[in-house]
């Protein structure tokens, strides 16, 4: 695979163009799901609380709170109805980007694309006052410019941000990103799965090609109830390295994650393996995905990232 050496971003403007967050702001994400959240906020919610949106009567019962008796339908049919109003609630919004060695390929890069899609839903989230959360399937070194024997650790999520003023929290996060290295999709999973606080809507960008597998970690997150987006990236090359003169000839390949090697000579036979193995692969999590009532697209790095939020995204109903 071609490795891609973008200019390092340094704000949310390095990867947002200024003229589409002002059309991001006008979007909100939406879930299939209904959600207690753990605030008021700007969303209506078919459970029932207080807000001045009224929703219904029902008969009132003892125990219920009188202030919300409707007395001018007492005054009418001589029966007490409570009054019931739409709830207002925040939704919560996780997004878990790859930062693996495998996403810092390809031209457009992958990982470059991933951090666009991952600021864009971050910025929609913070400022419809939803609850963001990001995390991140990758290790840092736990010292700054340790040696390659030093211990690993995953890099540290930040939780439950909201408003506008958490913007520069999650520009300071997301630039400091460095692909490279390994991580365990599984694990990164589970740990979301049980640190949770609150159910919602949860956006997985990554390339999914894990030597472990990604099942269990889907499972991990949609068992506990998210609803969950995924957006599998991949690049031109890696979709076809002949049409893309990414590859030719005898080759030597090494994993960019665990350094496994092997050697191969590319030719017609070869090629047509790969692109339906590929294939095969893509259709396996599509498929996975839709008997779990996922939503799964999959896209290549050089899509522009407003064809995928503007257009991609609302299409589906993730956006709107």
């Amino acid at each position: 695979m071609l490795r891609a050496t973008p200019k390092h971003p340094q704000s949310l403007a390095d990867l947002l163009d200024p003229a589409l967050m002002s059309r991001l702001s006008q979007l909100d994400v939406t879930s299939r799901k209904v959600f207690a959240g753990k605030m008021r906020g700007e969303r209506k919610s078919k459970r029932r609380g207080e807000s001045v949106e009224f929703a219904e009567h029902r008969p009132y019962t003892i125990g219920d709170d009188i202030r919300y008796i409707d007395w001018n339908i007492y005054g009418r049919l001589d029966r007490l109805f409570l009054k019931l109003f739409l709830a207002d609630e925040d939704l919560s919004l996780g997004i878990l980007i790859d930062t693996t060695a495998s996403m810092d390929c390809g031209e457009p890069s992958k990982f470059h694309f991933a951090q666009q899609a991952a600021a864009a839903f971050a910025y929609i989230g913070l400022v419809n006052l939803n609850r963001v959360t990001l995390n991140a399937i990758g290790n840092i070194r736990a010292e700054e410019n340790a040696a390659d024997g030093d211990e690993l650790r995953a890099i540290t999520p930040l939780r439950n941000l909201r408003g506008r003023r958490r913007l520069a929290d999650v520009e300071r996060w997301m630039c400091a990103l460095d692909p490279g290295g390994t991580g365990d999709f599984t694990d990164t999973a589970r740990r979301i799965a049980l640190s949770r606080t609150g159910r919602g809507v949860m956006l997985v960008i990554s390339d999914f090609l894990y030597k472990d597998g990604y099942e269990q970690g889907l499972r991990y997150l949609s068992g506990r109830g998210f609803d969950l987006v995924l957006i599998q990236v991949l690049s031109p090359q890696e979709v076809d390295p002949i049409g893309t003169n990414a590859v030719a000839g005898d080759l030597r390949f090494r994993d960019a994650e665990d350094g496994e090697k092997c050697e191969v000579t590319l030719a017609a036979p070869l090629m047509k393996r790969y692109k339906a193995g590929l294939t095969a692969y893509c259709d396996q999590l599509r498929e996975f995905c839709s008997r779990r009532d996922i939503t799964m697209m999959a896209v290549q790095s050089d899509l522009p990232i407003d064809t995928l939020l503007l257009d991609y995204m609302r299409n589906r109903g993730v956006l709107r």
